[in-house]
């Protein structure tokens, strides 16, 4: 067979060779170039394939480079690639909020269905990428009221498992303003507003005469706001007073007092309250000696509806109330718990609370992390039993959850080189997954109470290890957990990934020092963050560190 005749059609004209000698070349004709030949959408799939650190080095090209290279589609598939994992949610805080207090989803925890105009995908790599690698910024606020004899005030006190330090300095964060009180006791305590342009100070005087109280604790409402630039804080008084205050979030200086509670009797039920946690009209709180009271705040009037309090339940604690329908409330606490013969661990209780029933405990569920079968053991329940037992810890430097995950931060003491290895001065031998500044991680299963399985777990996820030193303070919000040490350093964990970064080193601690006051003060630290810092307060000042850098 014949082979098919060529094409009429001429051949285009072979490609002219660029030399130094062409002189056809119209100087004012603008040079054929890549950007020229291709379309910016063409251009973009190609960068597509770059990593976000080409993208960044190529930004100094030329202009147009610059301008794709941020294009928000690029960086929110880089976003979406590095930390859009399927995360879990805590229940702390009410979501959608628009007065700046809702409780944003954090950096690594962003959902796909935002609207991408709303969302600066370069700007949440940034700041996810800030979060795990620990690059902040850092700024002082005020420090805490000194003593007389110029040395920061100390106020021991006695603790069912340990000698447990008191809180000094109480932060919360109400969107772009920083809330911080101090426990020193004074004639009028007073709670200062940090916001960008002005520190605004409020009085917190007690109606009981002229005798020094403490600030011992502070609640802002999570409750959907009735009044976009308004927010309700409680302050509670080391008298058992609280008082209900408004604070204008826009200005200030505009904040007042809405009204206040005053027992009529000063007893363990209501001093010094340690904890509180506030979902308007539903106020609980949490004293020293572990007692649980429940409050009515409707009409602006305030009703003790019920005390609660247990034999096996101690702090440090950590609570977490929501509202999973209208007039019904979700308590959950996290707690230490007594272990054979003088150790601890935690256990976790939810309480469903209803406002039909005059704002009282409808129902409860308790788990324990320790959990001892009755009865004779076969080999699989005693492996189980063998695993508990070498979680166990001497001492208990705070215990938080967020309504999934619940974190205990040992305080057990360090081995001097005096000791024999193994031996700690409490005379028993750690366990080697066990340390001073390792925390114990668990993920809390509470079930809805239909189900035919209603029983709630406690199960042990792993041990995060990598702080120096004891921990003071831990915080749990969205899957991520911020721990202060008492050397001042602080460390962010991935709790679904197990991961950390130290974010602050802090100071070196000689373990032979760790039983001295200027090592392990008196006076318990704290942290709180939100999607953009964390914010560190303790004997040694407040400390700001901003990721949005």
């Amino acid at each position: 067979m014949a082979k098919r005749a060529h094409s009429p059609v001429s051949l285009p004209l072979a490609k002219r060779p660029h030399t130094s000698s062409d002189t056809h070349i119209d100087p004012h004709k603008e040079r054929a170039n890549f950007d020229s030949y291709l379309y910016d959408e063409i251009i973009l799939v190609i960068f597509s394939y770059l990593s976000w650190t080409d993208l960044c080095s190529i930004q100094s090209i030329n202009r147009n480079w610059y301008r794709l290279s941020l294009d928000n589609q690029l960086w929110k598939s880089l976003y979406l690639g590095e930390y859009g994992k399927t995360r879990l949610r805590g229940v702390r805080g009410y979501l959608g909020r628009t007065d700046g207090r809702e409780v944003k989803p954090l950096p690594g925890r962003a959902k796909t269905h935002h609207e991408d105009t709303i969302r600066d995908w370069k700007w949440m790599f940034r700041i996810s990428s800030n979060w795990r690698t620990g690059r902040c910024s850092l700024n002082s606020l005020a420090s805490p009221p000194t003593s007389p004899s110029g040395s920061r005030s100390r106020s021991p006190v006695s603790h069912p498992n340990q000698n447990a330090p008191r809180a000094g300095t109480h932060a919360v964060l109400a969107g772009n303003i920083i809330i911080t009180a101090f426990s020193h006791p004074s004639s009028s305590p007073e709670i200062l507003l940090n916001t960008p342009s002005v520190i605004h100070r409020i009085q917190c005087p007690s109606s009981k005469g002229s005798n020094p109280v403490g600030i011992t604790a502070l609640a802002l409402d999570q409750s959907p706001p009735t009044d976009p630039h308004c927010i309700r804080l409680i302050s509670f008084l080391s008298s058992g007073e609280f008082t209900v205050f408004l604070i204008n979030h826009q200005d200030v200086s505009q904040s007042t007092r809405l009204m206040s509670w005053v027992p009529v009797t000063q007893s363990s039920r209501t001093s010094p309250i340690i904890q509180a946690v506030y979902h308007h009209p539903l106020l609980v709180t949490l004293s020293e000696s572990f007692y649980l009271s429940l409050y009515n705040l409707t009409s602006n009037t305030i009703t003790h509806t019920q005390t609660l309090s247990s034999f096996t339940s101690f702090p440090p604690s950590s609570l977490v109330l929501s509202s999973t329908s209208p007039g019904m409330y979700k308590l959950v606490l996290a707690y230490a718990v007594p272990v054979y013969p003088q150790h601890w661990s935690i256990g976790a209780t939810e309480l469903i609370i209803s406002s039909s029933s005059s704002m009282t405990v409808d129902t409860s569920r308790t788990t324990k992390a320790f959990d001892v079968p009755q009865g004779w053991l076969n080999e699989q329940k005693m492996k189980a039993v063998r695993e508990q037992w070498l979680r166990k810890v001497a001492r208990v430097a705070d215990t938080q959850t967020d309504g999934k995950w619940v974190v205990l931060a040992s305080s057990d003491p360090l081995c001097s080189s005096q000791q024999s290895p193994g031996t700690t001065k409490l005379g028993y031998r750690p366990s080697n997954l066990n340390s001073p500044s390792s925390l114990q991680l668990y993920r809390l299963y509470l079930p809805s109470s239909s189900s035919p399985s209603s029983l709630p777990k406690l199960t042990f996820v792993r041990t995060l290890h990598g702080q120096m030193g004891p921990v003071s303070a831990l915080t749990l919000a969205d899957g991520r957990c911020v721990s202060l040490g008492v050397n001042g350093s602080i460390w962010v964990w991935d709790l679904e990934g197990g991961t950390g970064a130290e974010v602050s080193s802090g100071k070196s601690i000689d373990p032979d020092d760790l039983g001295s006051l200027d090592v392990c003060p008196l006076i318990k630290g704290s942290v709180v963050f939100d999607e953009r810092q964390i914010i560190s307060a303790d004997d040694r000042g407040v400390e700001v560190r901003r990721f949005d850098v």
